[in-house]
């Protein structure tokens, strides 16, 4: 099951990007034995700053074919990472590809909100997009660890 992180706006070189691609990478190669991964970011960037639609456009492009869509959205379901785990592992017996969708300073354009086949949050607070990668990437590892029952989630 491939996982693709679909956000609005670059990362550059920095401490975030290198966490990043440390649990997207541990995501992967973990993973593979569960039938989860690879994992990868596609990155849109809105440079006329034309707003959420044009946002949710160019995000829209970058969706894979056929993927669940998950928005992070701060309206979501808030769940445990036993929980998400389990959805995880749903979709991945479902044969079914992944795509998370981080949105830009506005957040996500209501038409892509409505078309999400879940949508996922953070807590009540609103989170720079770095941040929700970074948050995102490492609770991919861990329902992945939770999933090959290995002791990292100590819940």
């Amino acid at each position: 099951m491939k996982v693709t992180i679909c956000a609005v706006g670059r990362l550059r070189k920095g401490p975030e990007l290198d966490l990043i691609s440390d649990y997207l990478d541990r995501f992967s190669k973990a993973g593979r034995a569960q039938g989860l991964g690879p994992a990868s970011i596609v990155e849109v960037e809105d440079k006329r700053n034309l707003g959420i639609d044009a946002e949710a456009a160019l995000l829209e492009r970058a969706l894979p074919g056929g993927a669940v869509l998950i928005t992070l959205d701060e309206r979501g379901d808030l769940v445990s990472s036993p929980e998400f785990a389990t959805k995880l592992g749903l979709w991945r017996d479902s044969a079914r590809d992944l795509a998370f969708v981080i949105g830009g300073a506005d957040g996500i354009a209501p038409a892509l909100r409505a078309r999400a086949d879940w949508s996922l949050s953070f807590g009540r607070m609103v989170w720079p997009h770095m941040l929700v990668r970074v948050m995102l990437a490492e609770q991919l590892y861990r329902a992945g660890q939770i999933l090959a029952g290995t002791p990292y989630h100590r819940a």
